[in-house]
């Protein structure tokens, strides 16, 4: 095998080690056997469940086939937030129209856009019966959606999965002419890449955002109303990066002051 080639399983490998795969209350432990399979197919590894139905199941471990790896090393936690904790991108996936405003986008425009940033992500699927609930879509950053068919767009949750995960694979840049992606590897590498907060840092900033807006008198504290929603939704769109966070963290400390004055 050449470098190039060399290089670009490399890249390849550290772009989905970087992918969580997150299921949300799953009814049919079948279906946690089959996404872990889905996934494995396609080169992801790392699954989340939050709160199963039913973990371990001998249906699951029949349903993984030679992906038993993944469906074993599966991380159980009882919270949407401790699932997405460390992650800068989070994707809910919904066919639904909801009544706010994420960024949206389908499939292949977001796995471009996860392999632009190749920072961490999650892409966070619901329970087979109802789908995400609006709560958990809000601690998402994006919306994603597969495109199907208008009268009858409902996915079985472990198909998603499948849909989800091949496109992630198939969205790498164009790597034809090995010669040049050898040369543009190594300026990737020689460059410094773009750092951007986790969730958690960003639910912090919103924490911190709410409570100089309400002490300046900007939001009333009885009644905030959709004032942080639209700011949420305004800082999503726009993606900060960690040194910009930074600053605006630094802005907020300094008002503080003068408003305590």
């Amino acid at each position: 095998m050449n470098l190039s080639k060399v290089l670009m399983n490399t890249h390849l490998s550290q772009f989905l080690s970087t992918i969580r795969i997150v299921l949300v209350q799953t009814y049919h432990p079948g279906n946690i056997g089959a996404a872990a399979r889905a996934m494995k197919t396609m080169g992801l590894n790392e699954l989340y469940l939050v709160n199963p139905v039913e973990h371990p199941s001998e249906e699951a471990h029949n349903r993984a086939a030679g992906a038993v790896d993944v469906l074993e090393n599966a991380q159980v936690v009882s919270s949407l937030d401790e699932a997405i904790e460390g992650c800068s991108l989070v994707f809910a996936t919904s066919a639904r129209k909801r009544n706010y405003d994420k960024p949206q986008a389908n499939v292949r425009k977001a796995a471009e856009q996860i392999w632009q940033e190749q920072s961490k992500t999650a892409i966070v699927f619901g329970p087979e019966r109802m789908g995400l609930s609006n709560e958990d879509i809000n601690l998402c950053t994006h919306h994603l959606y597969i495109p199907s068919n208008p009268d009858y767009g409902i996915l079985n949750m472990a198909s998603a999965v499948q849909v989800v995960c091949y496109e992630l694979l198939q969205s790498q840049p164009d790597l034809a002419d090995e010669a040049i992606f050898a040369a543009n590897s190594k300026n990737l590498r020689s460059q410094k890449q773009v750092e951007y907060p986790s969730r958690d840092n960003m639910l912090k900033f919103y924490e911190h955002l709410e409570e100089s807006l309400k002490d300046s008198g900007f939001i009333n504290k009885n009644h905030p109303g959709e004032a942080m929603q639209k700011l949420q939704r305004f800082f999503d769109r726009g993606r900060p990066t960690q040194t910009e966070l930074n600053m605006l963290r630094g802005a907020l400390a300094s008002f503080e002051k003068h408003v305590d004055k």
